[in-house]
């Protein structure tokens, strides 16, 4: 049997598109050594400058460790965005796609072939090979974003909000379950906003209404927009008994100028209204935020810092600003010398330490049901994830102690934090009581 290298880079919206390419390639055996391969994929990011580089160097890395005949592919945003620059720079490249064309990558290899189909490929049920975990998988709900945020330039290459219907998202959950999966993250570019391309603006509670009815399964949803989302989806997120109190809306800034700036669509008002909603129950809540983005005044960071400390997200993402040329930030002349960007980053990062410090502290004491993860990676403590949190991103609690035998990974289970052990919390593993 053939061997398959694959290079899964970027957000999770990439990974599933790169499962959708392992459920193509089933006829390939997997192998965690790319000199080995007889075919290496790439499966590229091209949001920001750092994430453009990493792929680039993924790229080049591979190309000089693969096998002779072996073949090299290239496929996704980064691949899409420059694809009239990257075929030509890069010819150790044997095939060229982008991200249209995941559901024909078996063909492309089999003949050899580049292309960019004209749209964006929005995934139906297909087969997939869940990668990363035996019991939690990530569920696509729409592709592309019909917001014009100043900095972002994804919807020059993703396109237009293009939203799955709701039968075929149930019927994906409903199908992974059935092959032993347990756990979900709902993602695209803009949850809150699915459906309004089809003019339905409640589409994410009708949809909610429709999980709920799947039994045995958590559901989180990952990237709400704060222009569409409202009290009414939240509220329905609360009393939901399938969907977490996960609440992940990237602010990005809480000046009003530089919402304004940034094309956020998005008032301070409604934020903070929105993030105090997300607070009345508990909750996880997490967020993203630029700093050094064009514009951006020295009170207009300071009063992005005081309003982290003071609302104490859950977690926080931090990205420099990243100066993408088609993007409407690019063009503006009142750009942040990288120094200044450099010492509000650190300052930042400083502030989200704490904050996340804190967030840990208020599980000391509590018990919490998790899912069990196996050892880690040192073999001296079992893992654990409570089950409000994401995989991949939110952490973990260490397990040193349990009351329970012949443990099993994907099974939730009473664990009783105990203690918080610089950035690591403690538990014991402990019977139904």
């Amino acid at each position: 049997m053939k061997k398959l290298y694959l290079a899964s880079l970027g957000c999770v919206k990439n990974l599933i598109d790169s499962e959708v390419m392992l459920g193509k390639l089933k006829n390939y055996s997997l192998t965690q050594n790319p000199n080995e391969a007889d075919v290496i994929i790439v499966n590229t990011c091209g949001f920001i400058e750092a994430a453009k580089e990493e792929s680039i160097e993924t790229i080049l890395t591979l190309a000089n460790e693969k096998k002779e005949n072996a073949l090299l592919v290239v496929t996704g945003c980064l691949s899409e965005r420059y694809k009239n620059i990257l075929p030509r720079e890069i010819p150790e490249v044997d095939i060229w796609s982008g991200v249209g064309d995941f559901n024909k990558i078996d063909e492309l290899i089999e003949n050899k072939k580049s292309q960019f189909t004209p749209n964006v490929y929005l995934i139906h049920n297909e087969d997939r090979v869940i990668t990363g975990s035996s019991y939690h998988a990530y569920i696509k709900l729409s592709e592309g974003c019909n917001q014009k945020c100043a900095f972002c330039a994804i919807p020059n290459f993703k396109g237009k909000l293009n939203s799955r219907p709701i039968e075929e998202i149930v019927d994906e959950i409903k199908r992974l379950k059935s092959q032993g999966f347990r756990d979900f993250s709902l993602a695209s570019q803009d949850s809150s906003s699915y459906l309004r391309d089809y003019g339905i603006r409640d589409g994410l509670e009708r949809l909610i209404d429709e999980i709920d009815k799947i039994k045995g399964i958590t559901v989180r949803i990952l990237y709400l927009y704060p222009a569409t989302t409202t009290k009414k989806l939240i509220s329905r997120i609360f009393d939901s008994s399938v969907v977490e109190n996960y609440f992940d809306m990237p602010i990005q800034h809480i000046s009003e100028k530089m919402l304004k700036i940034m094309k956020r669509n998005s008032s301070v008002k409604k934020l903070k209204s929105l993030l105090e909603e997300m607070r009345k129950e508990f909750s996880f809540v997490r967020t993203s935020v630029i700093v050094g983005h064009p514009g951006e005044s020295e009170e207009d960071f300071n009063e992005l810092k005081k309003f982290l400390k003071e609302y104490q997200f859950d977690r926080v993402n931090v990205f420099a600003y990243s100066d993408e040329e088609d993007t409407a930030a690019f063009k503006r002349k009142d750009k942040i010398s990288q120094q200044i960007i450099e010492k509000r980053l650190f300052e930042i990062e400083e502030v989200v330490k704490e904050t996340t410090i804190n967030s840990l502290k208020k599980y000391i004491g509590k018990t919490c049901k998790c899912y069990f993860d196996g050892l880690t990676e040192d073999n001296l403590f079992y893992s654990v994830r409570p089950k409000l949190w994401a995989p991949d991103v939110d952490g973990d609690v260490l397990i040193n102690e349990s009351e329970v035998e012949n443990l099993e990974v994907g099974n939730l289970y009473n664990v009783e934090i105990q203690e918080l052990a610089g950035d690591e919390l403690i538990g014991k593993i402990t019977k139904s009581k």
